[in-house]
C-alpha cells in the first residue's frame, strides 16, 4: 500500500501534462491515484513476459487489448476478464483513470503507480442484460506518463440459448480445427509499437487437438490458448503484429496451423496498416513538417467497357517545410497499380499515375478507394478514390 504523501511530484507533473483535462478530471485523478492505506487497493501482479503483449509508446505493455468472449448465452450472467499492464520504461506511471463506453460495463483497476518492471490489471465486467446481440463494448486508459489513451476492447456474441461449437464455427474448417473466418485484421499500428487481436475457434473432432503455427511472417505473432483444445471445446486464437521501420500501408501476414503434428491445408491470414509515430513530435517539428494538398480527392474514368485500360494521376503539392513522403498507396480492389511519386520538396507539386485493369471489375458503378500513408503529422493516412461505370 502507499500513503498520500509517497506520491512523487513526477507523478502529477505527468498526470497534468497527459492530456487536456478539465479540472474536476484532474482532481478526481489525483483522488484516484492517492489512495490511503485505509482504502483498498488491487494487489500488483508478478512480473512476466508474454510473446503477445501489446506495446504502447515507449513506457506501456498490455498482455492485450481485446478480449473476445466468443458466443455466450443470456443464461451465463455477467461476464468478466482482466487486462495486464506492465511498466517497460524507467518512470514509474499510473492508471488514473479508465472510462467504459456505457453503463452495461463496469472496471476496477490498481491504483497504486506502477515502479518499472512491475505490473497492475484492470479488470472489466460486462453485464450481459442487453439480450440476444452482438456487443463490442471499450474501455479508454488514461495513464499518467502516456501522452495518450489506450482502448480496450470487449467484445462477444449473446444468444438466447447455447449453440454447439459446429454450429458456431463450422464457416471454415482446416481439418479438426474449426473457425469463422481464416481472414483477420488488426486495428492500425503505429511505428514503434504493436496492434493486437483476437477470435474464437474450436475443435470440432473427437481427440483433443493441439495447434501450433508454422511458416509464419516476420513480426507476426500467433498462438492458441489452450495450445491443446479438448473435443467440443474452443480456445483463442491469438495474434499481434509489430510494426518494422520498412513496412508501411496495408501489409497482409501469414501463419500456418499445425494440427496434431499435421501441417494444414491453408493459412491463417492478419492484415495490418502500419503508419507513422507522430506521438512524440513537439509543436515546431509538426509546424516544420511536409503537407500533403491533393487537388482533387476523386477522380472519374467514366463509362468505359470490361477490360478497358485506364490511366489516371492524382496532383498534389507538399504545402509544408520539409519534404513530402507518400510511402505506400494501397487499392481495395484488384487491378489497381499506383506509382510511388518519391521525395518531394517543399512548396513543390507531385502526382501519382494510377493504371486500372477494368477486367477485373463488376460491371457497374464502381468506387474504389486508395489509402496513403505518408509523413505528414497532420494527415498521416490520406484516401482518395477514382469513380466510373463498367459495362
Amino acid at each position: 500500500m502507499m500513503k498520500k504523501a509517497v506520491l512523487g511530484a513526477a507523478i502529477l507533473a505527468a498526470i497534468l501534462g497527459c492530456r487536456n483535462a478539465s479540472s474536476a478530471e484532474v482532481k478526481k485523478a489525483l483522488q484516484n491515484l492517492s489512495q490511503t492505506v485505509e482504502e483498498p487497493t488491487m494487489a500488483l501482479e508478478p512480473e512476466e513476459s508474454t510473446e503477445d503483449a501489446v506495446q504502447v509508446g515507449e513506457s506501456v505493455e498490455f498482455d492485450k487489448t481485446v478480449h473476445d468472449f466468443g458466443d455466450v448465452s443470456i443464461s451465463d450472467g455477467p461476464l468478466s476478464c482482466t487486462f495486464k499492464v506492465k511498466n517497460i520504461g524507467k518512470e514509474p506511471i499510473a492508471i488514473y483513470e479508465v472510462v467504459t463506453s456505457c453503463g452495461c460495463t463496469d472496471a476496477t483497476w490498481t491504483r497504486e503507480p506502477l515502479q518499472p518492471g512491475k505490473t497492475g490489471t484492470i479488470s472489466a465486467t460486462y453485464k450481459n442484460e442487453d439480450g440476444p446481440v452482438p456487443f463490442d463494448k471499450t474501455l479508454t486508459v488514461y495513464i499518467a506518463g502516456v501522452g495518450k489513451p489506450v482502448i480496450l476492447r470487449l467484445r462477444g456474441v449473446v444468444h438466447d440459448k447455447k449453440k454447439s461449437v459446429a454450429e458456431l464455427y463450422g464457416v471454415e474448417k482446416l481439418g479438426a480445427l474449426g473457425l469463422k473466418s481464416l481472414n483477420y485484421k488488426v486495428s492500425n499500428i503505429l511505428q514503434g509499437e504493436s496492434s493486437a487481436d483476437e477470435a474464437k475457434v474450436a475443435n470440432l473432432g473427437k481427440q483433443p487437438l493441439k495447434v501450433t503455427f508454422t511458416d509464419v511472417s516476420p513480426n507476426l505473432t500467433i498462438s492458441v490458448d489452450p495450445q491443446t483444445i479438448a473435443p467440443g471445446s474452443t480456445a483463442s486464437l491469438r495474434f499481434s503484429v509489430k510494426s518494422a521501420p520498412d513496412v508501411w500501408g496495408l501489409h497482409t501476414y501469414a501463419a500456418t496451423p499445425v494440427l496434431n503434428g499435421k501441417k494444414a491445408s491453408r493459412p491463417i491470414t492478419v492484415s495490418a496498416l502500419t503508419r507513422g509515430n507522430f506521438a512524440s513530435w513537439s509543436a515546431d517539428q509538426r509546424k516544420n513538417s511536409a503537407q500533403c494538398i491533393f487537388d482533387e480527392s476523386t477522380l472519374s474514368f467514366g463509362t468505359v467497357k470490361a477490360g478497358t485500360p485506364v490511366q489516371l494521376a492524382f496532383s498534389f503539392t507538399n504545402k509544408g517545410k520539409s519534404a513530402l513522403r507518400i510511402y505506400s498507396v494501397d487499392a481495395d480492389a484488384e487491378g489497381v497499380t499506383a506509382t510511388l511519386p518519391g521525395e518531394t520538396a517543399a512548396q513543390k507539386k507531385g502526382s501519382i499515375p494510377v493504371k486500372l485493369d477494368t477486367s477485373s471489375l463488376p460491371k457497374d458503378e464502381t468506387v474504389i478507394m486508395l489509402t496513403l500513408t505518408t509523413n505528414c503529422p497532420a494527415r498521416p493516412v490520406i484516401n482518395l478514390f477514382l469513380t466510373g461505370l463498367v459495362k
